[in-house]
């Protein structure tokens, strides 16, 4: 293979679908639990920007991993500028204009780079798989009503991922700050998974009575309160916000109630703060012995649910180059396969090693 494949977002949509998605992400995951695949935390740079017409920060992310199991290395890494607006009379984090986000993605055992992947394709379905891997081990088989917070792009990868590892499920209530949204995204699950699904007008009425519930939200302030839930429930949140804006979804109660968490990597959690699990822990509500990672959950270490009546969570709480390097790896796959993107000489990204006699030239 001499050749770097170039795909865009519209290249990548479709490629592949979510039980695949779901299956890469544990394997990547099992990988890290077995200290084969390794990752590197999230770094994220905020400045804000003069001369803006609203306060703005401009934003960089960048998320690197290595999964032995798949043979590749992957760095995420997304430019962008932020803002804070109110919207449906609450404050929430957006993403203004457009942005450049791409997946670099390598091959360990030639260090060839294989592909350049515009990121926005690849996201909502990393991130979906990643709650449908954790879905799998913690929602009850026997879950028939489910709570969704959010109609974003997102929100399509978390509805997809659930009903994948849970379609006996019958009924989804929709929730978004945004009514004209909520109802268009509950007549989309509807007619796409032939389920029934509405519309409700609070948070508290989507998490009520439901056996599960999965958010994706820009939400700053949390939105989930620990009272409403209900034995047996499982909760999947998606938020793990730096310090730079502190952003949460779910209360501390959420977490005291919990008998079991799971987070995606505890190391994110303490360097960035993330206060969905930090502030509990601060409180004494829960101790850090009572926090498990995905990683256990995938290779067993951590067996999951044990009873119908526990309360679980899943705070879906970082994005992680193991995500990324999996799901990355079967797009390119199949976009080769299939003739799709933009092939460019492999020249360009490869240096051959320096002669000895050249290395006193720069």
């Amino acid at each position: 293979m001499d050749t770097v494949l170039v795909l865009t977002n519209d290249d990548v949509r479709g490629l592949v679908g979510m039980e695949e998605a779901i299956r890469l992400v544990e394997e990547a995951y099992a990988d890290l639990g077995h200290n084969n695949a390794q990752v590197i935390n999230r770094r994220r740079i905020h400045i804000p920007l003069p001369g803006m017409e609203e306060p703005t920060w401009y934003f960089l992310n960048v998320i690197p991993g290595a999964v032995l199991c798949h043979d590749v290395a992957a760095v995420r890494v997304n430019s962008r500028h932020i803002t804070f607006p109110v919207i449906g009379g609450e404050k929430r984090k957006q993403y203004r204009g457009g942005m450049t986000g791409l997946v670099l993605l390598w091959q360990m055992s030639t260090r060839k780079l294989l592909a350049i992947v515009q990121d926005e394709g690849i996201s909502p379905l990393r991130v979906g798989a990643t709650s449908g891997a954790a879905a799998k081990y913690l929602v009850r088989g026997n879950a028939e009503i489910a709570g969704l917070i959010g109609a974003g792009q997102q929100a399509v990868g978390q509805i997809m991922a659930l009903l994948t590892v849970r379609p006996g499920i019958k009924t989804v209530k929709v929730y978004s700050v945004r009514p004209e949204r909520r109802e268009r995204f509950a007549k989309w699950v509807s007619q796409r998974f032939n389920v029934e699904a509405y519309a409700v007008d609070s948070a508290e009425k989507a998490v009520r009575g439901s056996d599960v519930v999965f958010t994706a939200t820009t939400a700053i302030d949390p939105f989930i309160k620990g009272e409403w839930l209900e034995d047996g429930m499982h909760v999947t949140g998606m938020i793990g916000a730096p310090r730079f804006d502190a952003r949460r979804e779910m209360d501390d109660e959420v977490a005291r109630r919990a008998d079991i968490l799971i987070v995606n990597s505890l190391s994110q959690i303490k360097q960035d703060m993330q206060p969905e699990v930090m502030n509990p822990v601060r409180k004494g509500y829960i101790s850090w012995e009572h926090v498990n990672e995905l990683s256990e959950l995938c290779t067993r270490q951590f067996v999951g649910r044990l009873g119908e009546s526990q309360i679980t969570v899943h705070s879906n709480n970082v994005g992680m180059g193991i995500q990324f390097a999996a799901v990355t790896k079967r797009v390119v796959e199949v976009a080769r396969e299939r003739g799709i993107g933009t092939e460019l000489p492999g020249e360009l990204f490869m240096a051959g090693e320096v002669d000895e006699n050249e290395q006193f030239t720069i």
